[in-house]
């Protein structure tokens, strides 16, 4: 099995982030992946990954700040709402 390129990565992930389940989580997420998706680092980008994993439902309460996130999204989730000014 080849391993994938930073780039292509990089490319999968701004469309999994861009098309989500609901329209809400399109636009923190979309924004986020094409502004600071690319200044993450590897294990940065593996957090996002598993994030993207989640429900979208929870996702947007992480966000809203409606229940907490779990400890490991926290920093995570604080970083993408400050760069696309959510929350």
């Amino acid at each position: 099995m080849t391993s994938e390129s930073p780039e292509h990565r990089l490319k999968r992930l701004k469309m999994r982030s861009g098309h989500r389940g609901i329209k809400e989580m399109d636009m923190i997420l979309g924004p986020f992946a094409d502004k600071g998706l690319a200044a993450l680092s590897g294990d940065e980008l593996d957090l996002y990954e598993a994030m993207l994993a989640e429900n979208d439902h929870d996702l947007y309460a992480w966000f809203a700040r409606r229940i907490a996130p779990p400890p490991e999204y926290d920093a995570l989730i604080g970083r993408i709402a400050k760069t696309v000014g959510f929350g």
